[in-house]
């Protein structure tokens, strides 16, 4: 009979070390790496180490790579076919063949260093793209690097395999075998992006015409793991397949429902994946191989990170994007594993060896975080031109701003960036604009329009803007976080500027401008109030009122259109819903501990909860105070958080 006791412990164990980590601001995926430590079979044994659990792991892989593909497009690719078979051939080619040769001096065996330099050639493809993408680096071009190199490496894996293979036995159609995998990865690849770019998008319309999400759901599902089984069938890997599936999707409109809809899968089988690897961690290799793991450890995080600064210098990179890749690229990968398990059923390595590497590998995924975390900071330590490349671009962001005084400093050049500049030009105002797209800053530029790449969080970036002379500061972008961290900024030079901050809702309102924001104009809210404004015009309410009251709402921060009353139609908005303020009504009903109380003894209020109306006798009063005797049966219409509406109903109905 089984037992949940296990599972109950592994998904404890995940809550506690993942709240940890956030907590502490590193990696969740540290805490992942941790538990499957803690729960292999190297310290508690609760979770059994086989195919199925290894097989859950690449599962999320495939759903992160699809993820990955949906920020691509085919145009993008075929731009980045320079970097994937320029930096990404080299890197492979240089670190497999540097490493084979110090492993097999030390082994004696030249087909075992090939093996062991096979397998630490490759980086995490999981890991990379996770962090890259939370910190909003993709699109960077230290992140290009990186996704560049990732891609051939995931390309690598498959003649890889044939290799190692065709070594153990002495294959004599060697030669025969490695060009019938090229010719297979050519023909699946052209199939699935000419084929699949011509069936994808009638296909999703077929699907969503009939406005199913579970239909949809399930259609995402069946590209996802399709196509990745399709690459599987031809011998190549499932998270290259998974990739491109992604990135034919991305040509679609369907890209960010999708993109939505597959987050909770990608993320937990994600962290599966993680918990899978911390399993293959053995102490007791780390203590009786400790020169050899070492050894391996310095070729991973050193010899790795050495030969793409190098490479990336030789093939004309900025020496500060090169350092960054590398940091990022200076670990061990998931194939590795794969190529090592091969490896040692083919006895081309000894057990010890692989188990050496096993934790090597593990140990540098462990580190890799770090890395990249602080891959700016290590940058400017070990690249002396970088402060140098740091001071050009301030230089540049200065010249290009020095001719604007008293303008509208706009932070973020998206949508909203965008509309807002144009409305500045029909009134000749000036305005100038730092955005981190560096695509969307070359486009714009090209147009004339006043706008550098520069992060606007930077306390250097904004002044070089210039912040000193600016009239307003305007953050288009709605993320709080961002929005934060300029503030603090301003707050810091000049706290007299005005900042005016966009954000989705009213959830983060009052943190913004207890931060110093001026105005925080909320998009639920302003949607909200202008499809009011045009309902009370057409109902013949006369313009100077409605415009009143538009007025009034805005001076009470949209306190009117604080809360609603949530249906199961709000998930989709992607509303944050323990911060959402939210309506709640609550009948005292006979028995209830509020009857025969004031309203004021209940004291709601503390709890951060406001009554905004009450309801007896279906009549709807808002003429009560304090002192207003609560009744049988009276319905009280409250706002609040849900922690805070909870907490609320339960002191109405229970005391």
């Amino acid at each position: 009979m089984h037992s949940l006791a296990p599972i109950v412990l592994v998904l404890l164990a995940a809550v506690l070390s993942v709240t940890l980590c956030r907590s502490l601001r590193v990696p969740p995926m540290l805490g992942y790496l941790v538990v499957g430590f803690l729960a292999g079979p190297g310290v508690a044994s609760l979770i059994p180490e086989g195919e199925e659990t290894q097989f859950l792991g690449e599962i999320g892989i495939v759903f992160m790579m699809f993820s990955i593909g949906l920020e691509f497009s085919l145009p993008k690719l075929r731009a980045m076919r320079h970097l994937v078979f320029g930096l990404g051939l080299a890197q492979v080619v240089v670190t497999l063949l540097l490493i084979a040769l110090v492993m097999g001096w030390l082994t004696g065996s030249a087909l075992s260093g090939f093996a062991v330099g096979g397998a630490l050639a490759m980086s995490s493809t999981a890991i990379v793209s996770k962090l890259l993408t939370e910190r909003l680096e993709l699109n960077l071009q230290h992140g290009q690097l990186a996704i560049g190199v990732l891609l051939f490496q995931d390309i690598a894996v498959v003649p890889l395999l044939i290799l190692l293979p065709a070594f153990a036995g002495g294959s004599e159609t060697l030669w025969m075998d490695l060009g019938l995998a090229a010719l297979k990865v050519v023909v699946v690849m052209a199939l699935l992006l000419f084929f699949g770019q011509r069936l994808v998008r009638p296909w999703f319309h077929l699907v969503a015409r009939q406005r199913s999400g579970e239909l949809f759901m399930i259609n995402v599902l069946l590209i996802t793991l399709g196509v990745a089984w399709l690459t599987e069938l031809s011998g190549l890997s499932l998270a290259l397949g998974a990739f491109v599936g992604g990135m034919l999707i991305s040509e679609t409109e369907y890209r960010y429902q999708v993109e939505e809809d597959i987050k909770p899968f990608r993320d937990i089988l994600l962290g599966f994946f993680f918990v899978t690897v911390g399993m293959r961690l053995q102490l007791s290799v780390l203590f009786e191989r400790f020169g050899e793991v070492a050894l391996m450890l310095g070729l991973l995080l050193l010899a790795k990170l050495g030969i793409v600064f190098v490479l990336g210098r030789l093939l004309r990179h900025p020496p500060n994007h090169s350092m960054r890749a590398g940091l990022a690229l200076a670990q061990g990968g998931e194939f590795g594993f794969v190529l090592l398990a091969l490896s040692g059923n083919l006895g081309l390595i000894a057990e010890s060896t692989e188990q050496a590497a096993i934790a090597a590998i593990l140990l540098s995924m462990l580190v890799a975080p770090f890395m990249i975390m602080y891959g700016e900071v290590i940058t400017r330590r070990l690249v002396k031109q970088d402060w140098m490349m740091q001071a050009f671009s301030l230089h540049h962001l200065m010249v290009e701003s020095m001719g604007k005084s008293d303008h509208v400093l706009i932070c973020g050049y998206g949508r909203s960036g965008q509309a807002l500049a144009r409305l500045l030009e029909t009134e000749d105002i000036p305005f100038f604009a730092l955005d981190m797209d560096p695509e969307r800053v070359r486009e714009a530029g090209e147009a004339g329009d006043p706008v550098v790449f520069g992060d606007a969080g930077k306390k250097e970036v904004l002044i070089a803007g210039g912040l000193m002379r600016a009239k307003v500061v305007v953050v288009t972008f709605a993320d709080t976080h961002g929005a934060l961290r300029i503030l603090h900024t301003v707050q810091s030079a000049r706290p007299d500027l005005p900042v005016i901050v966009r954000t989705v809702d009213d959830s983060d309102i009052d943190q913004l401008r207890q931060a110093g924001a001026d105005e925080v104009v909320a998009e639920v809210m302003e949607g909200s109030l202008m499809l009011a404004s045009q309902a009370l015009m057409v109902l013949g309410v006369p313009l100077n009122r409605v415009l009143r009251r538009i007025r009034s709402v805005r001076e009470e921060r949209y306190n009117l259109f604080r809360g609603f009353f949530r249906g199961t139609s709000d998930d989709a908005e992607g509303l944050d819903e323990a911060l959402v303020p939210r309506l709640l009504s609550i009948q005292a009903c006979p028995g209830a501990y509020a009857i025969g109380h004031p309203l004021g003894a209940l004291q709601l209020e503390q709890l951060g909860v406001e009554v905004k109306a009450l309801r007896r006798n279906s009549i709807r009063r808002l003429d009560f105070d304090a002192d207003f005797e609560i009744a049988a049966n009276d319905v009280l219409v409250v706002l609040g958080t849900p922690e805070q509406l909870a907490l609320a109903e339960n002191r109405i109905l229970q005391g």
